[in-house]
């Protein structure tokens, strides 16, 4: 039970110190899609 409460600590430690990257990282993706969408609509003829 202690390793699996130490563990979680670190994940969630982990997950503290790592959010703006993984916000970062989604935005990044979420503006690529967004731009391929909007690149194709105004493409077609």
């Amino acid at each position: 039970m202690t390793a699996i409460q130490a563990s979680y600590r670190s994940l969630s430690l982990l997950a503290d110190l790592n959010w703006d990257r993984l916000l970062y990282g989604a935005t990044i993706v979420l503006a690529l899609y967004t731009g391929s969408q909007l690149g194709t609509v105004l493409m077609a003829p």
